[in-house]
C-alpha cells in the first residue's frame, strides 16, 4: 500500500507491485524488469495523479518538489554520482509514459543536468572531450525544442557554448541548475499529454483523455561514449511477418532518440551478434524472460555502455496485421494463450486488412517502380503523394486519397498519418517513428527509400506496396488475395467454433427468408435494429458491416447475418459477445 504522502512520486526498486494506471507503462515495465533481475538503470516516477492535478490546476502539486529532491538524492546514492555537478556527474532522462502505450506522441528529454561545468567534468572522467560535447549538444537540442519551444539548427561539430549563446540571443535561457532544468522538463512532458498530436492519436486509437501521463526519471547510461557502446530496439518476434525470430535494429555510438527519430538509418540487430556476441546473448535471454512473463511479444529499448547491457523499457509490441495473426495462432499452439484471449489481441481492422486487395500480378510486368525501400507495415495503399501532413489533411478534406511522403515523420505528423492510405519516408528503419506508428494504425509503410527521392514525387499518383517495400507510379489494378493460408485457416476454424451467430458471405447459398435492411425504413439506423430484428431469423444490409450493426445483431435473437466480410464480422461478433 502506497502512503498517501507519496502518491505523487514513487521510487522504482522492484520491491512492490504498483498499479500500472498510477505509474504508467514505462515505469511499470522498469519495476517488472527489476523484479526479474534484469539490468535497468535506477529510476523513479512522478505519477499520473500529479499529471491530472497539473492539467486541472496548471501547477505541480504542493510538496512534489521536495519529493523529487529526495528521489534525486536516492539516484545519486544508487549510482554514486552527483546530479548537476561534481567530478562524477549524474545525468538523467525525463520520459513520458501513459498506462496505454502511445509511441512517440509525447515528449522525452535526455542528458538533463548538463551545463558547461558538467561537460568539463564528464570529459575528464571519461577521458573524451568529444563525447562530453556530443552529450551537451544533444541536451541543448532537446531542451530547447521541447521545453523552450525553440528549434535550433545544429551539427555534430557545433560548440555547445556557441549553441547556448545562440539560444540566449533569441530571448530564452536554458537554466544552469539541473533542478531548474528538471522542473521545466516535467511541466513540458505533462503538457505534451494535451498536444495536438497526442489528442489525435488517442482519438484514433480509442484511448481516454482522462488517463494522463506519468513522468519517468531515470539515470542516464551512455550509448554514445565509445565504439563498444550503442543503442537499439529489439522485438522478441518479428512484428512485420510474425516469424518466431528476434528482430530489431542497432546503432553503435548513439543514443536512443537516434533510432526512433529515423534521422539516422541503423543496422539490423544481427550486427550486434557479430560485434558483441555476449551482450547479444544476454539481450535475447532478457527478451525470452519478458515475453514469457507478459505472455506477449515485447518491444525492448536498450543501451550498451562500454560493453555493459542496460534495458530502458519494454512494452507489448505494435504489430502488422499478418504478425498479429501469426502471434495469436502460435501462442495458442505453444500453450501460452487460450483461443478467446488470443482472438482478443487481433483487431477487426487487422483481420479485414488480411483479406484486403494486393497489386494484380498482371499489372506488375509493365509497372514502373519509382522507389524501393524497406517494407515496415504490409499492405497496399494508393493515392496522391503529398509532402506534408497539412497538405494531406487539406487534400483529404476535398475527398482525395493521399499518401504521405517525407524525409522522416515526427509525432507532429500524426494528423496527416491517420488519414493517409500509405506512408513513405526517405530515411529511418523498421523501428523508426513512421514504422511504429504505421503498424499501430495498420497503414502500409515503406521506409529507407533514399535521401531526396520521396519529396521529388510530390503530387504524383502512386501505389505503395508495404509488403515488398516498393512504390509504383500510378494507381495499379488490385486483386483480392487467396485467404486459405494455414494461419488464416486455423483462425477461421476458431471463429466458426466461437461465433454466436451464423455469418454468411454475399456469395453463399442463403436461407430463403432473409430480411434486407437496406430496403426497410430505419434499416440503416443502429438504434432501430433491436426492433427490426425481433421477428427476423436472418438479415442482410450495409449496417451489418459495421461494429454497431453486428453488436445489435448479437444482442438480438437473430440466428444469422449476411455480410461482405464474414471473417471480420465473426471476430466482431465474438468480441461483442464477450462484453455482454
Amino acid at each position: 500500500m502506497i502512503d498517501k504522502s507519496e502518491e505523487y512520486v514513487i521510487k522504482l526498486d522492484g520491491k512492490a507491485v504498483i498499479n500500472k494506471s498510477l505509474i504508467g507503462g514505462k515505469a511499470w515495465s522498469i519495476s517488472e524488469m527489476q523484479r526479474l533481475d534484469i539490468p535497468v538503470p535506477p529510476a523513479f516516477v512522478i505519477t499520473t495523479e500529479a499529471c491530472r492535478h497539473f492539467l486541472e490546476f496548471g501547477s505541480i502539486p504542493e510538496g512534489v518538489d521536495e519529493l523529487i529532491s529526495r528521489s534525486i538524492s536516492w539516484l545519486e546514492q544508487e549510482t554514486e554520482r552527483t546530479f548537476s555537478g561534481g567530478t562524477s556527474p549524474l545525468l538523467i532522462s525525463v520520459r513520458s509514459g501513459a498506462e496505454v502505450s502511445m509511441p512517440g506522441m509525447m515528449d522525452t528529454i535526455l542528458n538533463l543536468g548538463m551545463n558547461q561545468q558538467v561537460e568539463e567534468a564528464l570529459a575528464i572522467e571519461q577521458g573524451d572531450a568529444t563525447f562530453a560535447q556530443d552529450t551537451h549538444r544533444r541536451f541543448l537540442k532537446l531542451y530547447s525544442e521541447i521545453v523552450l519551444k525553440q528549434s535550433i539548427d545544429w551539427s555534430d561539430e557545433d560548440d555547445p557554448a556557441v549553441l547556448r549563446k545562440y539560444i540566449e540571443e533569441n530571448g530564452v535561457t536554458i537554466p544552469e541548475s539541473g533542478y531548474d532544468q528538471l522542473s521545466g522538463a516535467v511541466e513540458a512532458v505533462f503538457s505534451s499529454w494535451n498536444s495536438r498530436r497526442a489528442k489525435r492519436y488517442r482519438k484514433a486509437n480509442g484511448i481516454p483523455d482522462s488517463l494522463g501521463t506519468a513522468v519517468t526519471i531515470q539515470a542516464m547510461v551512455f550509448g554514445n561514449v565509445d565504439e563498444h557502446s550503442g543503442t537499439g530496439v529489439l522485438f522478441s518476434r518479428n512484428p512485420i511477418t510474425g516469424e518466431r525470430e528476434p528482430y530489431g535494429e542497432y546503432m553503435a555510438c548513439a543514443q536512443g532518440e537516434d533510432v526512433v527519430a529515423g534521422s539516422i538509418t541503423p543496422e539490423p540487430i544481427a550486427i550486434l551478434a557479430k560485434c558483441n556476441p555476449g551482450v547479444y546473448k544476454s539481450l535475447l535471454s532478457c527478451a525470452e524472460m519478458l515475453e514469457a512473463k507478459n505472455k506477449e511479444v515485447q518491444d525492448i529499448e536498450f543501451t550498451i555502455e562500454r560493453g555493459k547491457l542496460f534495458l530502458l523499457q519494454t512494452r507489448n509490441a505494435k504489430r502488422a496485421p499478418l504478425a498479429a495473426l501469426r502471434f495469436a495462432v502460435d501462442f495458442v499452439k505453444e500453450g501460452v494463450l487460450e483461443k478467446l484471449e488470443a482472438l482478443s489481441r487481433i483487431s477487426v481492422e487487422q483481420l479485414r486488412s488480411l483479406t484486403a486487395p494486393v497489386v494484380a500480378s498482371s499489372a506488375l510486368r509493365d509497372a514502373e517502380i519509382l522507389l524501393t525501400g524497406e517494407g515496415a507495415c504490409p499492405g497496399v495503399g494508393q493515392g496522391i503523394l503529398v509532402a506534408s501532413s497539412n497538405a494531406a489533411e487539406d487534400r483529404n478534406a476535398k475527398g482525395e486519397d493521399v499518401v504521405l511522403g517525407s524525409a522522416i515523420t515526427s509525432p507532429e505528423d500524426i494528423h496527416g498519418m491517420i488519414i493517409s492510405k500509405a506512408l513513405v519516408t526517405e530515411s529511418g528503419g523498421s523501428t523508426s517513428h513512421a514504422a511504429v506508428v504505421g503498424r499501430s494504425l495498420g497503414i502500409p509503410t515503406v521506409v529507407k527509400c533514399g535521401e531526396g527521392k520521396v519529396v521529388e514525387l510530390k503530387d504524383e499518383e502512386v501505389t505503395v506496396d508495404g509488403s515488398n517495400g516498393i512504390v509504383y507510379r500510378g494507381l495499379l489494378p488490385l486483386n483480392y488475395p487467396e485467404t486459405e493460408s494455414n494461419y488464416l485457416a486455423e483462425l477461421s476454424s476458431w471463429l466458426d467454433e466461437l461465433c454466436p451467430l451464423d455469418v454468411f458471405s454475399l456469395s453463399d447459398s442463403l436461407p430463403n427468408e432473409v430480411l434486407d435492411l437496406d430496403v426497410v425504413d430505419g434499416g440503416n439506423d443502429a438504434e432501430m435494429l433491436p426492433v427490426l430484428l425481433q421477428e427476423a431469423t436472418y438479415a442482410r444490409g450495409s449496417i451489418l458491416d459495421s461494429t454497431a450493426g453486428i453488436a445489435a445483431a448479437v444482442r438480438s435473437s437473430i440466428k444469422g447475418i449476411v455480410v461482405p466480410h464474414p471473417l471480420s464480422a465473426r471476430l466482431a461478433a465474438i468480441k461483442v459477445n464477450l462484453m455482454k
